[in-house]
């Protein structure tokens, strides 16, 4: 019998108790309003549990079924999308951007290769326009051409800064010149469909009511309005 304070369910191998345990402690702390954990090893599911709720008033469980957003992880699957055109024979890493994104070249940028941008080392990790809203980056094609446009902001391929914002966009622009599909689509039908996966790019108005609520994380330890105003943590 499951004795702790908030709801889990699901079930975990035996050789696994030690991750329900955990998997417990975490909702149990009150840290973590709600998650969900499921582990296979090969065809073998080992962990299978959710529990907790997804609303802050936790008046809500979450379910079997609930989703979430996932934030950067959305970059190892968008990499995945990459390498699955490498394995295709469609890209090569070691290729200029401008092979498959002739504008890219601008400003001192053809010698960016794609590896550079999938490794966080091309220096395109911001939009140096200012003012940059967040209805400018939603803006796919004018927030890519801005992209295209403007200089690196160091080296390429000499040092690595987190492209935090902008790497979805750049590879994003690489998938749909080269495979004619846009990312969001390219993972729907040649990702997630094919393995089954509940996961996509952007929520469709179907899966509106098994959405966990977003709650904001603590703010980070430094107080941004004292840093460089050109450093790329600003350039947002």
């Amino acid at each position: 019998m499951d004795t702790g304070t908030a709801p889990l369910h699901g079930s975990t191998d035996q050789r696994f108790s030690a991750v329900r345990d955990s998997f417990r402690a975490r909702l149990d702390s009150g840290d973590d309003l709600g998650a969900g954990l499921h582990v296979r090893i090969g065809d073998e599911v080992v962990v299978d549990l959710w529990g907790g709720h997804r609303d802050p008033a936790r008046t809500v469980p979450w379910s079997e079924d609930t989703i979430t957003n996932v934030w950067s992880t959305t970059k190892t699957v968008t990499n995945l999308a990459m390498l699955l055109l490498v394995e295709q024979g469609l890209l090569d890493v070691d290729a200029p951007v401008a092979a498959y994104w002739p504008e890219f070249a601008a400003a001192g940028k053809e010698q960016v290769l794609v590896r550079h941008v999938m490794g966080h080392t091309s220096g395109v990790s911001g939009w140096e326009r200012r003012p940059f809203t967040t209805a400018d980056m939603y803006d796919r094609a004018g927030s890519v051409a801005l992209l295209a446009a403007q200089a690196p902001w160091w080296t390429p391929g000499s040092a690595s800064g987190y492209h935090g914002n902008t790497q979805g966009h750049l590879l994003g622009e690489i998938v749909r010149r080269v495979s004619g599909l846009p990312l969001r689509e390219f993972v729907a039908e040649r990702i997630a469909g094919p393995l089954g996966a509940d996961f996509g790019i952007g929520a469709r108005p179907e899966d509106r009511s098994r959405i966990a609520d977003i709650v904001p994380p603590p703010p980070l330890p430094f107080d941004i309005s004292g840093m460089d105003q050109d450093s790329p943590p600003t350039s947002r």
